[in-house]
């Protein structure tokens, strides 16, 4: 297999407190690779320092065959990571059409000066964008609200709204924080087909997510952290009787 992303000895201090301990991992190219663990065990933070929110104090990440300079959240996305958030960050006033056309944006070429001119090649340009932003809407399920204020969507659609403009940006990896936070059951399935789709489109997927049955029964790999470290790695099946990772969710003591 291709190795996507290489993490390596990923460590994120917060005055005193080490977040992230030397934490390495690999995503292959083509996967599903899930990232869980306890509340305050480092998952958002680890997220947050490969898509460029926080600046690493120590390791270094390989993505796609080159070294990742995570020095701003833009580049990171230029290069092809693209990630959505535990608290949704929609332009709320904004369409859902708009929300998406913003995030294809960062593929445009178009120039400033063309923009204000309004010259032939951006209103084409501009058409390309808005047919693409309806093209993905219609991919996640929402394409009848198009034209809806995003703060007037459903929960659950806000969801599909914030993967829709994370698409938009043709990443070569998605990253998804929590995506089926506060989601029932049916919204929660619609969620894993969806997931299943991008991936079998051709774009790798990581994912954090509290909802280990959701993990277990879809991703290829899991890491687990605990406390800012990792401590277990394998197929499901495998980190399911991991007894360390049984220790950090239960609170029994494990003896090595």
């Amino acid at each position: 297999m291709t190795v996507l992303l290489s993490a390596n000895n990923i460590a994120k201090h917060f005055g005193g407190i080490r977040a992230l301990k030397d934490v390495s991992l690999t995503i292959n190219a083509g996967e599903i690779y899930g990232l869980i663990g306890p509340n305050g065990a480092g998952k958002t933070t680890f997220f947050n320092v490969i898509t460029g929110l926080y600046q690493r104090d120590g390791g270094d990440i390989v993505f796609d065959g080159q070294p990742l300079h995570v020095d701003s959240p833009h580049e990171v996305t230029k290069a092809g990571i693209a990630r959505t958030f535990q608290n949704i960050r929609l332009f709320a006033e904004m369409s859902a059409l708009e929300n998406v056309m913003v995030g294809r944006h960062l593929r445009s070429k178009g120039s400033v000066l063309g923009a204000i001119l309004r010259t032939a090649a951006v209103r084409a340009e501009e058409a390309a964008i808005q047919a693409k932003a309806r093209e993905l809407l219609s991919y996640v399920g929402i394409a009848d609200k198009a034209d809806i204020r995003a703060a007037s969507l459903s929960y659950g659609d806000q969801r599909r709204l914030e993967i829709a403009r994370a698409l938009a940006t043709e990443p070569k990896l998605l990253a998804l924080d929590e995506p089926a936070a506060g989601m029932n059951a049916t919204e929660t399935a619609a969620l894993r087909t969806l997931i299943e789709k991008v991936r079998a489109d051709g774009t790798t997927v990581l994912l954090i997510e509290h909802d280990v049955k959701l993990i277990m029964g879809l991703c290829d790999r899991v890491a687990v952290l605990d406390y800012g470290e990792k401590i277990a790695e394998d197929v499901p099946a495998q980190v399911q009787k991991d007894p360390r990772v049984v220790s950090a969710y239960l609170g029994v003591p494990h003896e090595s």
